[in-house]
């Protein structure tokens, strides 16, 4: 099991980014809340990771933080719940904002997410807080999210970006043009049109 991984960022393509370690390149998946805080291309992060095995595939998950990384792992013991939508729940909210809609049993605020139904919605409920009330462990993440500069066109990043979350490209897009853009990374546009659409 690959469980960390420290190395330079080579290219960032939400929710894909590829990660040199010593020379070998790493593709990697990840949700937004670890997009704003990726430094620039060529910088040094330090990330963690998850291993996914399927018959048809092996993908490779990275977190900023290693609380995220176990709100992750907790999602994917609900039934009915895999990747996509763990990775849709860290894009839209970060593990404090996940606990108190578990605790407040706030089924709207997750409904709000692509892809998320009413009956997901509160399967997640009820499942993660058995898992908490059982001490598992949801730590909040206190740290403020940081934008970075992407060297690719912002708009269209993060329109992609939004599409792979679940969302219909012209939802995506007009979800994007309802913010404001200019001079802004891809990670700061997906932040916000997610923010608004949350709201």
């Amino acid at each position: 099991m690959i469980g960390r991984l420290q190395g330079d960022v080579v290219e960032k393509h939400p929710p894909y980014l590829l990660l040199d370690v010593q020379g070998v390149g790493y593709e990697l998946e990840a949700p937004m809340s670890t997009f704003y805080e990726l430094p620039g291309c060529g910088e040094n992060v330090v990330l963690y990771t998850h291993l996914l095995v399927r018959e048809d595939a092996q993908t490779l998950y990275a977190f900023r933080h290693v609380q995220d990384r176990s709100l992750f792992r907790n999602l994917l013991k609900v039934n009915g719940v895999g990747a996509k939508i763990a990775l849709v729940i860290l894009s839209g909210m970060d593990v404090r904002a996940f606990t108190e809609c578990v605790q407040r049993g706030d089924v709207d605020a997750l409904m709000r997410l692509p892809g998320v139904g009413r009956r997901t919605a509160e399967r997640l409920i009820v499942d993660m807080r058995n898992r908490m009330e059982d001490g598992a462990s949801l730590q909040a993440v206190g740290e403020s999210r940081h934008g970075s500069t992407s060297v690719h066109n912002p708009v269209g990043d993060a329109v992609s970006a939004l599409v792979s979350l679940g969302y219909k490209p012209g939802d995506a897009s007009r979800m994007v043009s309802e913010v404001d853009t200019e001079n802004r990374s891809s990670e700061d546009i997906i932040r916000l049109a997610l923010k608004t659409r949350l709201a």
